[in-house]
């Protein structure tokens, strides 16, 4: 077998067992290239950035001239999922994915810079489908919007991470609804 019916294999297998049931999924045929639309939720396109996370397209702007971010990033598709199908236009438009999470702010209280309701991880409050969801890997973190809630875990679906679009996480409800993979929180459009 080649390289590339292998991989293509593997991408196939992906794209199905990773599917919710909803039809958001691409199925993708082949590896992607930058800037591929790769999964969808609420007609809200995922889009392949390329295998390193800091790579960027360019300033992407809404056609309203809002700013969603750097093209291919995960700050990009969140901001833009919550313009284009919340209808939501967050006051402050810059910073990293960590910068999204005020570790000041106390747990259910506003963010204003974000002009959503902000909930720490642990602290009781269960997340609910379109929240943003903060992670604190490397030095510029990580946020995603969640796509999906069980009894015990969440789904979400992010951009900038390959092409694992949809990922899901351990949540315990004994321990004041905690999500595994170190979440710092959740914000949700009040």
């Amino acid at each position: 077998m080649n390289f590339f019916y292998i991989s293509t294999l593997i991408i196939l297998v992906y794209a199905c067992t990773s599917s919710t049931g909803r039809g958001d999924h691409a199925i993708l045929e082949q590896e992607p290239d930058i800037g591929d639309q790769i999964d969808s939720l609420n007609h809200v396109h995922v889009f392949y950035n390329g295998p390193s996370y800091k790579h960027s397209q360019g300033k992407h702007y809404a056609q309203d001239g809002y700013y969603y971010g750097q093209k291919g990033q995960c700050v990009e598709f969140v901001k833009r999922y919550y313009h284009d199908a919340l209808d939501h236009n967050m006051p402050n438009v810059w910073g990293n994915a960590i910068d999204f999470f005020d570790s000041s702010i106390k747990n259910g209280e506003l963010n204003a810079d974000r002009n959503l309701l902000q909930f720490i991880n642990g602290y009781g409050d269960k997340p609910q489908v379109n929240d943003l969801i903060v992670f604190p890997y490397t030095k510029y973190g990580h946020v995603a919007i969640v796509s999906e809630v069980g009894s015990h875990y969440i789904e979400v679906i992010q951009q900038n991470v390959g092409i694992k679009s949809r990922q899901r996480y351990e949540l315990d409800a004994e321990k004041g609804y905690k999500v595994g993979g170190k979440a710092l929180g959740w914000l949700r459009k009040r």
